[in-house]
């Protein structure tokens, strides 16, 4: 299973899903090695047919990081934290999230649209 990483150390992902907001954007940069790259991308595909079928799910992009960067980031935009948190707590996803080698590295992170 990928290592779960959190980007704002102050601000688990336990305490994300608690948070009763939305629409939220979930930023996931993964670093993946380069041999694991196509592999990755394979199992995510699957994840996200998943996902999209999900309710409450608006959309999802996956980048990738320029100059032979080993970051891949997706974007994903979901009407609440808790049909995120549903989602992603369904034993479904979970077995496929377990599916992900070790040396692959998540760093998610929930965040919320304000007005600059």
């Amino acid at each position: 299973m990928a290592k779960l990483q959190s980007l704002d150390p102050n601000t688990p992902m336990v305490a994300q899903f608690k948070e009763k907001t939305g629409p939220i954007v979930l930023a996931n940069t993964f670093v993946v090695p380069k041999e694991r790259t196509e592999a990755f991308l394979s199992l995510f595909r699957r994840q996200a047919e998943f996902m999209k079928a999900q309710p409450g799910f608006i959309s999802l992009q996956m980048h990738k990081g320029t100059a032979d960067s080993q970051l891949l980031m997706n974007v994903a935009v979901w009407e609440s934290t808790e049909a995120l948190a549903t989602a992603f707590g369904s034993p479904e996803f979970q077995r496929m999230a377990a599916e992900f080698p070790d040396d692959i590295v998540s760093y998610p992170h929930i965040f919320e649209q304000i007005d600059v």
